[in-house]
Order: C-alpha cells, then sequence, then structure tokens
C-alpha cells in the first residue's frame, strides 16, 4: 500500500548475480468505486484548446461542427486512462518513498546497505547500467554457469572500472596543474608591491588564517561556508585575480561591486515575482480546467440528460464558482487564460532567475572577501598598536627600576 495513494500492490525483491538489489511491483490499472467494485481502465475527456474551451469536432464535408441525433453539439474527445497510477511521475515518487523506507529500516536494524531509486544519469554519475540478464540466465550465473548477458555484464563492470581509475588520474593530473598555475600567479604577486599581500603574509605569519568579523556584515551573513573566506591562499588568489594592489583600488572594487549587487538583486526579486505568479496560475489552471469543461458540458445539456449528468458530477460542479473566482483573481487587467504561453515563460524566466541567482551569489562572495580582507587590516593595526603601546609601557618600568637603583 503506497503512501501517497490507497493502491495496492504485490512485488518480489531480486538480488541478481550482479548484487544489485531491486524489487517488481505490479500495480492494478483500475480505480476502485465508491461501490468498491472495479472501474474502468480509462475514460473520455474532452480536448481543451490553449484558452481552457471545447475544440469542436468538425464534419469535413460541411465544414460545419458535427451534431449528434438529437441536434447536440459535438466535441473532440480523447481516451485517457482513469488513474495516474501509470504516469511516470508518480513512478518515480513511489520509488523514492520506497528507498527512503527501507534505507531508514536499514539505519534503525544497523545494516550498511543504501538503496537508491535513481538512475546513473538522474544522479549524475559516468557509468554505464548493466543489462536486464531474465530469470532464466539470472538462475544460471547463480549455478555458476556463464550466459551471454551475464558475460555483457561483466564487460560493462570491467569498463566501469576502468572508467574510474581513468577519472582518477585525470583528478590528480589537473591537480598538479592547478598547484602549477597557483604557485606562478603567487609569485608574480609576490614580485610586485602589494599592500595585501604584506597584510595577509603578517596575519598568516601570527595565527595561520585570516579572523572573521565578530559582526559579520551584510554580505558575510549570506555565505554559508565561511571558512572557505579566512583561507590565506584563498585571500591572495582573490587579490592577485582580480588586480586588486592597494586599499585604494579595493575600496573602488567595493563600490562597483555593491552597485552590481543592488541591480541584481532588483531583477532577481522582479522575476521571482513574476515567475511565482505564473506558478501559481499554471498550478490554478490545472484544478480550474477539468472543471470548466465538465461545467460547460453541464450547460450544453437540457432536461433528463442534464439532470443525470450534474448528479454524476455533482462534487465537480460545486466546485466550479469558487474555482472560477481564484482563477479570475490571480489574472491582472483582464488578462486572458492562456496556459501554453504561461508554460513557455515559466521556462524561460525560471531559467534567467537561475542564472541572475548564481551571478549575485558569486558577486555576494566577492564582496564577503573584501569585508573579509577589510576587518583584518583593521584589526591588524589594532593589534600592532596594542603591542607597540605595551612594549613602551613595558620600557618605561624599565628605565625606572633602573635609575631607582
Amino acid at each position: 500500500m503506497t503512501r501517497a495513494t490507497k493502491l495496492k500492490s504485490r512485488g518480489n525483491v531480486f538480488t541478481p548475480f550482479t548484487g544489485c538489489a531491486h524489487i517488481h511491483v505490479l500495480l492494478t490499472m483500475r480505480p476502485l468505486t465508491e461501490n468498491g467494485e472495479w472501474g474502468a481502465k480509462t475514460k473520455k475527456v474532452y480536448v481543451l484548446d490553449e484558452n481552457g474551451e471545447r475544440v469542436p469536432l468538425i464534419d469535413k464535408k460541411t465544414g460545419q461542427q458535427k451534431v449528434d441525433k438529437r441536434n447536440r453539439k459535438q466535441w473532440k474527445c480523447q481516451t485517457v486512462e482513469s488513474t495516474d497510477w501509470n504516469s511516470r511521475e508518480n513512478a518515480k515518487m513511489w520509488r523514492k518513498d520506497l528507498a527512503d523506507t527501507i534505507n531508514a529500516t536499514n539505519e534503525q536494524l544497523g545494516i550498511a546497505v543504501h538503496w537508491e531509486h535513481r538512475s546513473f544519469k538522474e544522479q549524475g554519475i559516468d557509468r554505464e547500467p548493466t543489462i536486464h540478464i531474465g530469470a532464466v540466465a539470472n538462475a544460471l550465473e547463480h549455478k555458476e554457469i556463464q550466459t551471454e548477458r551475464g558475460n555483457i555484464n561483466r564487460e560493462i563492470i570491467k569498463n566501469n572500472l576502468l572508467l574510474e581509475q581513468a577519472k582518477e588520474m585525470l583528478m590528480l593530473a589537473r591537480q598538479e596543474l592547478h598547484s602549477a598555475q597557483y604557485a606562478k600567479i603567487k609569485n608574480e604577486a609576490v614580485s610586485v608591491k602589494n599592500e595585501f599581500m604584506e597584510m595577509i603574509a603578517k596575519v598568516r605569519e601570527r595565527k595561520g588564517r585570516l579572523d572573521l568579523p565578530i559582526v559579520s556584515g551584510k554580505h558575510l551573513r549570506r555565505i554559508s561556508d565561511r571558512t572557505v573566506l579566512q583561507s590565506a591562499d584563498n585571500a591572495e588568489k582573490f587579490i592577485t585575480t582580480r588586480k586588486i594592489d592597494s586599499f585604494e583600488s579595493l575600496a573602488k572594487f567595493t563600490e562597483d561591486r555593491e552597485r552590481k549587487y543592488q541591480q541584481l538583486e532588483t531583477v532577481h526579486l522582479s522575476k521571482g515575482q513574476k515567475l511565482s505568479l505564473l506558478k501559481e496560475l499554471s498550478k490554478m489552471y490545472a484544478l480550474y480546467a477539468p472543471i470548466q469543461a465538465t461545467y460547460k458540458e453541464s450547460q450544453s445539456l437540457k432536461g433528463l440528460a442534464k439532470m443525470r449528468y450534474d448528479k454524476e458530477h455533482k462534487d465537480s460542479l460545486s466546485k466550479y464558482l469558487e474555482l472560477k473566482e481564484r482563477m479570475q483573481s490571480l489574472l491582472q487587467n483582464g488578462e486572458k487564460i492562456t496556459p501554453k504561453q504561461w508554460k513557455a515563460e515559466i521556462q524561460s524566466l525560471q531559467s534567467e532567475y537561475d542564472s541572475i541567482g548564481r551571478e549575485q551569489t558569486k558577486t555576494a562572495t566577492e564582496l564577503a572577501y573584501t569585508e573579509v580582507i577589510g576587518y583584518n587590516k583593521k584589526n591588524l593595526e589594532r593589534e600592532l598598536q596594542n603591542e607597540s603601546r605595551q612594549q613602551n609601557r613595558q620600557q618605561s618600568r624599565t628605565k625606572r627600576r633602573e635609575e631607582e637603583i
């Protein structure tokens, strides 16, 4: 029985010779009626245009909308499944629920086995999946009898291992290249007098890393992993790659980035509000469209046919006025219902919104670096002044003792 719906199923767990444990689940495709009887697998629904209107069924000979024997207008229909139990979206949701349940149970029992419902591609893993070998071949493999499909899987496993080894070698090569490039940048920076390099070197020598402000700045608060900003190496990379060589140039850089961040924040907020409205419209339309179609069909009928239809669709018709009001409240300035256009706008806006968000995060990180570097400059100056005063006081006390003697 699934968590999302009252859907009964039967399943068996399999562990083929590859060690990839999985489960086969059989689901019924028929809905259950209020009387507890099996319903039809499919049903007919009206085809709607982009504005949610029913599409008329046109007679090719006359070019006019068809009518039945009782002179009732005919509309295009399509056959759909009575339930959503065969949808890929629900299948993914149920697979995730099953994997989460098994993993939670394994954790309670101390079993170090993790079930994963996603494919290698969905996990971002560059690995070729093994093929399905079937019950007969699997039984033979368990008896240590090799099969053609089993040999294919063994070759895939071997190739995946070689691929992982190649990736590790590539990663090591990149690390060595990165270290060499950073050493070159650092040597070039050291060859030029740089106030920041001197300040960072002093802080590194005294503490090993940069200090974070006791009271975080407005941009530093937006950074989740602040320990990265304390790295002296990262601070040196930041100032050299942005060609900041004095505190005057830091002030100008900060001013430019502040202006850029404000612009990004304004655009990001505007697009986010528009995106939220479009998503709400699409969500509401998904609820409203089938109810609207039911209502229009009811209005097209008369007499006994209408009474029978209204009785069968009593629940849907009772929701019509409420959903219509909610739909109209979301539409602005007499805007029409255009779900296809909304979908296209959502895809475009989402891409722009995410891109601006990434640029905003990058700019916030740069400004957080300026806050940390500026704080360490002032903090170092204050510490050096305190040490100088203490040294002067110590020298004065020593001189007075010598004079007394």
